[in-house]
């Protein structure tokens, strides 16, 4: 099967007069199902409809938009895989020099905000043509919005780009309901009651029914109090089961966002991804240097979708949803045994994931006819009591693939929780983990040690993190194996003082963890933790949240989590005295950094004095002398944990 056309002699040479969509990306033309573009292009293919691609096009004068003429129902358009001014700009709002998913890692190859600059180019060339935005850069901004790099609230992004409907998070059934209302001569404006999407309506046509009102655009603009309000009742109703209609008023405008869209269940999940991609890149960015992104996931496989861990900083539970929904174990062997047969494979398949690797059933029972609870975390702080734990479907799942002709190893590199994995009291899947699903490193995100920052979070305290880390490392020994954790660390969330950042630094040096990299967080639109850091507001309980704002204090955060760097020695010593840890400074064993040369030593008085929540340990400088006896006790339980 060969790829969708990208110009208008390939389409002329399928006798297309025109297509019935085409399909606008920020991206280039990858097909391969872990790009949203290529799941939609090809289930609308596979319903007798034709689809042309237009990857990348050039936006200033706006010619390529033309390429294909007016298709015949709509054009689709979507960013691409990730919002793209987060394709385009670091955490630190610095413009990035490359871009994974451009051929040859260029960056530039799309505009800031594409899905806005996208649609406007479409509606000068075609004002009457249907434009549907999808992607999650659509999907995250369908309400109004906090915007990191304007610093500012945005509209939805409905209003911004002037497309006459959004379709948010996974976009299948969607889709082919847009498709086959506007096949039937339904214009886009009376398509206003499709699950799964947003519509704009003036405010004197909204007929009444049963709905959520959020504050408007105009009340969230103004008080940071109604954004928290707004961004809680987005989140609450992010539920396919009991989800209801959500609106907000931006002026004389009305946004509909109507129920979210039921998930696909596990036949229809297996027809999407047994579609016929090409699981590559379009040849004609060969002679560029390729599309780098296809190399993490070319031999890597998705078995689910849904994420009921739904961290706070995550994206994931406002764009797929918390339901889990798995693939059976024959199309994840049918697509195992097609990776055995491409030209590169090597016998190594990268990992058999998804949003959350070990996830493949509900949470509870409740949520199959309840949905999931608003306003609570399956997993944290603690895990729920009604939680069902069972890794034997999955662990059954990676034995059918690593014994599958071809295949020498199958490892997992997406995200395992291990809170979720040490709730299991049958220990049969982490030794299987261990012993043959780890490709030297298991990557595992405890993301900080201190409780309040993990709360801010919405992660399992840190005790749930130790007890892994010491299974893992016992099972390693035992099999006479030489592995590694690879613990994945966020600096500067809200809630987190440099308090907490020193607590955090003094747990990297007890488990002997030394970071090459640091994440600061990142807000991006969408997440409970963006709201946070905006409003200063937790949304749930609208008490007041500590936010790092400042360059200085979070280059100060960043530098506590890579202490022994003697680059970053002269702003760990500045960020210990702004946290009144001076007695962490000097030659001592429990010391973070010594003095910088010629410097006086702190004094006694000075010692100790910090503000705030801190981490003292046994054998920890107090008052200005050594508790000798608590600093054997604590080299001991050293040793012992190390044995």
């Amino acid at each position: 099967m060969p790829f969708l056309p990208i110009t208008k002699e390939e389409t002329e040479a399928l006798g297309w007069d025109r297509p019935d969509f085409v399909l606008v990306t920020g991206d280039a033309y990858v097909d391969h199902p872990t790009f949203g573009p290529a799941i939609i292009s090809r289930l609308l293919e596979s319903r007798g409809w034709r689809v042309a691609i237009l990857a990348q096009p050039e936006w200033r004068e706006g010619k390529d938009f033309a390429r294909f003429g007016r298709p015949r129902l709509a054009f689709l358009v979507s960013a691409g895989n990730i919002d793209s001014m987060v394709a385009h700009y670091t955490a630190a709002r610095r413009k990035r020099s490359d871009d994974a998913y451009s051929p040859g890692n260029r960056a530039g190859l799309r505009p800031d905000r594409a899905s806005i600059v996208y649609t406007k180019k479409i509606k000068e060339l075609y004002p009457d043509c249907p434009v549907v935005l999808g992607g999650l850069e659509a999907s995250l901004r369908r309400f109004a919005h906090y915007d990191y790099w304007a610093d500012e609230i945005r509209p939805s992004i409905l209003v911004e780009s002037g497309a006459d409907l959004l379709t948010f998070g996974m976009g299948e059934r969607q889709s082919l309901e847009i498709a086959e209302r506007l096949a039937a001569g339904e214009p886009a404006a009376a398509l206003r009651d499709i699950r799964g999407t947003c519509c704009l309506i003036p405010a004197e046509e909204y007929e009444p029914g049963p709905a959520v009102d959020c504050p408007s655009y105009e009340q969230v603009r103004a008080s940071k109090r109604e954004y928290a309000v707004s961004c809680r009742k987005q989140q609450d109703e992010q539920d396919a089961v009991r989800g209801k209609r959500l609106l907000q008023k931006h002026g004389r405008l009305l946004l509909v966002q109507n129920s979210p869209a039921l998930p696909l269940d596990g036949p229809e999940l297996d027809e999407v991804y047994g579609l016929p991609y090409m699981r590559t890149y379009h040849p004609c960015y060969e002679s560029m240097g390729g599309v780098p992104a296809i190399q993490e996931v070319e031999f890597s496989i998705t078995h689910n979708r849904g994420c009921f861990g739904a961290c706070n900083f995550c994206s994931i539970a406002f764009h797929q949803g918390r339901q889990i929904t798995s693939r059976s174990h024959e199309s994840v062997l049918r697509e195992a045994e097609l990776l055995t047969h491409l030209p590169n494979f090597k016998g190594y398949i990268h990992d058999v994931g998804g949003p959350t690797a070990n996830f493949r059933q509900p949470s509870c029972e409740k949520q199959k006819r309840l949905g999931l609870c608003p306003g609570k975390k399956c997993l944290a702080p603690k895990p729920c009591p009604a939680l069902q734990v069972d890794h034997q479907d999955y662990r059954k799942l990676l034995q059918e693939v690593r014994a599958l002709p071809g295949v020498k190893r199958v490892f997992i590199r997406s995200g395992i929780r291990f809170d979720y994995l040490m709730e299991d009291k049958n220990k049969d899947f982490l030794h299987e983990l261990i012993e043959h699903h780890v490709s030297g490193q298991l990557k595992v995100a405890p993301e900080h040690c201190s409780a309040a920052v993990l709360d801010c979070m919405g992660k399992p305290h840190i005790e749930s993190y130790l007890a892994f880390q010491k299974e893992f490392f016992r099972y390693t020994r035992k099999i006479g194996k030489e592995q590694y954790l690879v613990p994945y660390l966020m600096s500067s969330h809200p809630g987190s003082t440099l308090q907490d950042a020193v607590e955090l630094a003094l747990f990297l040096k007890r488990e002997h963890l030394r970071p090459e990299q640091v994440q600061d967080f990142y807000p991006t639109p969408g997440t409970i933790s963006t709201c946070m850091f905006y409003t200063g507001l937790d949304p749930y309980t609208l008490k007041p949240v500590y936010v790092p704002r400042t360059d200085k204090e979070k280059a100060m955060q960043r530098a506590l989590l890579q202490y022994f760097d003697p680059k970053k020695r002269p702003l760990v010593i500045e960020a210990l005295r702004a946290a009144g840890r001076q007695d962490l400074i000097g030659f001592g064993p429990e010391c973070l950094v010594p003095p910088l040369p010629g410097s006086r030593p702190p004094s006694a008085q000075n010692r100790g004095q910090g503000q705030g929540r801190s981490s003292r340990r046994p054998g920890s400088k107090l008052g200005g002398r050594w508790d000798k006896d608590a600093e054997k006790a604590a080299k001991s339980a050293r040793g012992k944990r190390n044995k």
